[in-house]
């Protein structure tokens, strides 16, 4: 059973966010993780300054289901089947030794699964392996806290494992830890630390929270406003030209912008699941995708819920009840067309001069057999050549029907997924000559053709795109004699 148990499909790093749960739970203020290089003989330690554990509380830590996940808990818990410490231990080691201190009290529990292998009943040791005993000494006259060691690391320092893939590995965990707690890292009133080889663990915020070019968030959203145990908060993080190539690289998480997308669900500030539309979805569910890489969304939900919420041992998959998918659809939706919207302006608010909405090239139009773009034919430059045309307005009009349907669509729709990033346009990033005369004859034909004053014109102009990405050239404008 217990090799079955190897089996879950935990990564080291989920491994080590259970047993970080356990020293949360024992309000542990400090919690340390050592990577030890040796080679084979190369081990972790979990030391915490928790309140430790008695002879008794440590003899049912170390028994596999030994807590019914249907009973009721603290609300501050982080587990829930009573087997976190084990199938997370054993799925990276084969030796697992809890060292605890509580009240001066020392006590220390072994499993081996070499031994248990070859035994014909459940062998729980007492101390550490001989040869290990000088790893637990230091416990052993602490106060309190707990001590966790893996050793025969077998599930990690595989075949052709080398001590460059254990600092490859340690980079990973610490990225992990840094998303999983990073409420708890943040936390001013309750103080946690959490160090790796003796460097602390810095936290990292999916949302960004603070940074002046983000496009949007909302206000907690509560599923029962009574009783406030289901909450949401939505988020549309800032464009990556809204950012440096530091805070970028940063932002985009431990998998990358795509996949870090969705919902993000914690329980009790711990985060069991990042970026995930949770099967939501119209006909289909949602996928990930480069249009909707921006919108990031905290939902909270308390650990009485945890079947309802079908959350599986490992702490990385949650369902949502029938009751709550139709709310977390309609925010989710809602989050997902801001995300989109700010994605395709790069950012940039879409406004102009004095708040005006931005008067755009191209038009959106929703038909029974799908959506279909337009050339907007109010747009300034598209009117003004209409207004000219005279004789040549049915060729004109013939012309922008053929654009309009030869819009590359497909191709821009691959380029953008191939490039992560959608196309840049003419005229983005320093203005050019270019850019300076179209603006001055746009001026023009507004100021003498269309009779608009100087000031008017300059107005009409920032609410106009691409123009309104260029105030300074426009307020520069002069009304030719």
């Amino acid at each position: 059973m217990v090799e079955a148990l190897r089996g879950l499909g935990y990564t080291t790093a989920l491994a080590l966010a259970d047993i970080v749960d356990n020293s949360i739970s024992a309000k542990a203020s400090k919690v340390e993780i050592n990577f030890i290089w040796a080679a084979s003989l190369s081990r972790i330690e979990i030391i915490d300054n928790g309140s430790g554990m008695d002879a008794e509380g440590l003899d049912k830590a170390m028994r596999l289901g030994e807590l019914n996940p249907l009973d009721d808990r603290n609300s501050n818990d982080l587990g829930r089947f009573g087997l976190g410490l084990k199938t997370a231990s054993f799925s990276q080691c084969r030796s697992l030794t809890v060292a605890t201190s509580c009240n001066r009290q020392f006590n220390s529990l072994r499993w081996d699964l070499d031994i248990l292998a070859s035994s014909d009943r459940w062998q729980l040791l007492e101390g550490p392996a001989k040869g290990s005993e000088m790893f637990i000494t230091e416990q052993r006259s602490k106060k309190q806290g707990t001590l966790v060691l893996w050793e025969k690391l077998d599930r990690i320092v595989s075949k052709g494992f080398t001590s460059q893939h254990f600092l490859d590995l340690i980079d990973k965990v610490e990225r992990h830890l840094a998303m999983t707690f990073h409420r708890y890292l943040d936390d001013k009133l309750n103080k946690f630390e959490l160090y790796i080889n003796g460097a602390k663990v810095r936290s990292w915020d999916p949302f960004l929270r603070g940074h002046p070019a983000k496009a949007w968030n909302s206000p907690l959203a509560y599923f029962s406003p009574t009783k406030r145990d289901v909450s949401v908060e939505c988020h549309v993080l800032p464009h990556q030209d809204r950012l440096s190539d530091k805070e970028f690289e940063l932002a985009g998480g431990p998998n990358g912008w795509t996949a870090q997308q969705g919902f993000y669900v914690y329980r009790n500030k711990r985060l069991l699941l990042a970026g995930s539309w949770l099967g939501l979805g119209k006909g289909r569910a949602w996928t990930k995708e480069e249009a909707h890489r921006l919108a990031r969304i905290q939902l909270d939900i308390p650990n009485t819920e945890d079947s309802e919420w079908e959350i599986d041992i490992r702490k990385v998959s949650a369902t949502p009840p029938v009751a709550v998918k139709k709310w977390l659809m309609q925010l989710a939706e809602d989050t997902r067309s801001r995300a989109r919207k700010a994605f395709a302006a790069r950012g940039k608010p879409n406004r102009g001069g004095k708040a005006q909405l931005v008067i755009q090239a191209w038009k959106t139009e929703q038909k029974a057999d799908g959506v279909r773009y337009r050339i907007d034919e109010n747009h300034p430059a598209v009117r003004a050549v209409l207004d000219d045309a005279g004789a040549m307005l049915p060729q004109v009009k013939i012309m922008l029907r053929v654009l309009e349907e030869t819009i590359p669509v497909q191709r821009i729709w691959l380029d953008t997924a191939d490039n992560k990033e959608i196309p840049r346009k003419k005229f983005e990033g320093e203005a050019s000559q270019e850019v300076i005369s179209i603006l001055q004859l746009m001026y023009s034909n507004l100021t003498q053709k269309k009779g608009y004053s100087a000031e008017a014109a300059k107005d009409k102009l920032l609410a106009t795109e691409p123009f309104h990405d260029y105030p300074e050239l426009i307020s520069s404008l002069k009304k030719e004699l």
